[in-house]
């Protein structure tokens, strides 16, 4: 098969997701290092991987392939897989556009470093917070973990790590970030609490970890079946409703809420076999 990998941004989630422990081969890797291994071994076997964000997926009129378009240019595909993952969450408040980059930031692995001796926020209450705030830890001086709920949900080996950083991590339960101030970089922000009255906190940076959403464009496009959440719903062959298209990954229902590298990589691999198969039975 002629495989074309049209990539938006290198390495997706995982290459900003830092130390990695839990794929199988690997003792301890950097995120970002496993996808150009990946990538390497792609180009190896001769896919082609070509930089762009597709625009629009439909079906060829009259035909049997779909029609793949980018901004500058469109590929006819017998088969498609969308592997397109989840997009991250925002706070969705007044200000976050225009502070993003200058002070609220979404990647800690990426801008972290920018941090080294300051006072930053983490956002979040899950396992990926929890590690967040591990990482940050080796460059700010100062964390505060804001969570909405009543308690912290996360991996005991992520979490019991955090708790030995001791008095440099503050966990702030039941808090909400109200408002965000600043004009040309974040100053501080406001926040809720339990006793009702606002709490500021004066800041360096603020790091946003409250999880993903899917990407619908193509499936409204495609008229693919989705959940409740908005994510794909594929067989366990990965196909999707419509003959030639099959999805995996964080973007599709497979596996429910568990979400990893591995079962990302297992999917990857089914809907490969199945595309390889529809060839093989479709003129």
């Amino acid at each position: 098969m002629k495989t074309l990998v049209i990539e938006g941004e290198f390495g997706g989630e995982t290459s900003t997701a830092g130390k990695i422990e839990n794929y199988p081969g690997v003792k301890s890797i950097d995120g970002y290092d496993l996808m150009k291994i990946m990538r390497e071994q792609v180009e190896a076997l001769g896919g082609h991987i070509q930089e762009g964000l597709v625009q629009k997926i439909e079906k060829e009129k009259g035909g049997k392939c779909f029609i793949v378009s980018t901004k500058d240019e469109s590929f006819q595909a017998k088969t498609v897989i969308l592997a397109i993952g989840s997009r991250r969450r925002h706070l969705g408040l007044p200000k976050e556009k225009e502070l993003t980059g200058r002070g609220v930031h979404y990647c800690w692995t990426c801008d972290g470093p920018l941090f080294t001796g300051r006072v930053v926020a983490m956002v979040g209450g899950g396992d990926s917070s929890v590690k967040g705030v591990n990482f940050l830890a080796e460059y700010a001086k100062k964390i505060y973990l804001i969570v909405r709920g009543k308690e912290v949900h996360a991996e005991p080996i992520n979490y019991e790590y955090m708790q030995g950083l001791g008095d440099k991590v503050e966990v702030l339960l039941e808090h909400e970030v109200k408002e965000l101030v600043g004009v040309k970089k974040l100053e501080k922000i406001i926040l809720s609490s339990p006793s009702h009255e606002p709490d500021e906190l004066v800041l360096d940076g603020l790091f946003i970890e409250i999880g993903f959403d899917p990407d619908k464009t193509f499936a409204e496009q495609l008229g693919l079946e989705l959940d409740e959440k908005g994510y794909m719903k594929v067989d366990n062959a990965m196909k999707t409703k419509i003959p030639g298209i099959f999805a995996a990954g964080d973007a599709t229902t497979h596996f429910g809420s568990f979400k990893q590298d591995i079962t990302a990589a297992a999917m990857g691999a089914v809907a490969a076999t199945s595309a390889y198969e529809y060839h093989q039975a479709v003129p």
